[in-house]
């Protein structure tokens, strides 16, 4: 029987997508629940597996990973594409690398979860009713407030839909613009410095590699509003975490919402976690019902059609 590992399935609820037992005769499948410790640990528990399936960007698929599996002849993530995966290492090792369809719309909608939760002061909030205590913030408008967008894709522009309907004034800046779609959408093209300088929510929707890692540093956050808010869920090299922790601590602007991060899972003792000004969700911005069910019904069909020598949505 092929021996496949299921990695980082952090809720542990793969078989509820899927029923594994329906293919326990072709198949023996090991669920990993628990992040690695570290790419050592990856090795030497992943040793005999012929295949796996993976969610996207958790586990690092490295060169030394790749070259370290001897056994290794699949590779199957969810989603379209995966930079956690070194394509090339898989390639010449002549290992088959697949993934599935994934809906766009639920990272759009945890954007909008985290605007709203700054704007509204709801972890202040929130936390007063559990406390006995009543209103103690002030919040703020949507309306007539300043959208900034890096990035204009998929993402990007639901959310500026979503903030056009708020009668937010949306802006948007990235290295490939695509001034069509802007005009389509009534948003106003600009430089990334006056994007920076004049949005009251800026939101980060471009793909995570070398081009935008470090797009934001303290430099950017500096030229900020004082009463700006950074939103972050895309990845988390985009914005350089040291000088994020920096300004928050300093109030050089007035808040975050992040769902991705530097390292994740994110550490117990990382400063983010015990910032009041930022609001922290756990890479959450993908995971759905809806999306869970298409990667994990998917990522089987991949792996049956890997096995039958005809793969299906190939990386390459």
């Amino acid at each position: 029987m092929l021996k496949v590992a299921i990695l980082d399935d952090y809720q542990n609820v793969s078989q509820e997508f899927v029923d594994l037992k329906k293919l326990s005769g072709k198949y023996e499948f090991k669920i990993f629940s628990e992040p690695f410790l570290d790419e050592a640990e990856a090795i030497e528990q992943l040793a005999d597996f012929e295949a796996l399936l993976i969610m996207r960007e958790r586990t690092p698929i490295t060169k030394n990973l790749i070259d370290n599996l001897n056994k290794l002849k699949f590779i199957i993530t969810s989603g379209s594409r995966n930079k956690a995966i070194d394509l090339e290492a898989a390639k010449k090792r002549k290992i088959t690398v697949c993934g599935t369809e994934i809906n766009f719309n639920p990272t759009s909608e945890l954007t909008w979860a985290l605007i709203l939760g700054l704007a509204k002061n709801l972890k202040t909030e929130i936390d007063n009713m559990y406390q006995g205590y009543w209103q103690t913030t002030v919040g703020f408008e949507l309306k007539g407030k300043i959208l900034g967008l890096i990035g204009l894709g998929r993402v990007g522009s639901q959310v500026a839909k979503i903030g056009k309907a708020f009668g937010m004034e949306v802006m948007a800046w990235s290295e490939n613009l695509d001034l069509n779609k802007c005009k389509e959408l009534d948003v106003l093209p600009c430089g990334k410095e006056d994007l920076i300088k004049h949005s009251d929510f800026l939101s980060i929707h471009v793909q995570g590699g070398e081009r935008y890692k470090d797009c934001i540093t303290l430099k950017e956050l500096d030229q900020m509003k004082k009463t700006a808010f950074l939103i972050n869920t895309s990845r988390g090299p985009i914005v350089n975490e040291d000088d994020l922790i920096i300004a928050l601590s300093t109030n050089v602007i007035l808040g975050a919402g992040l769902d991705v991060y530097e390292k994740e899972p994110l550490p117990e003792n990382n400063k983010l976690r015990f910032l009041p000004n930022a609001l922290l969700t756990p890479h959450i911005g993908y995971v759905t019902a809806e999306n869970y069910s298409i990667f994990y019904t998917q990522m089987i069909e991949d792996l049956e059609a890997c096995v039958a020598g005809k793969p299906i949505r190939e990386l390459k």
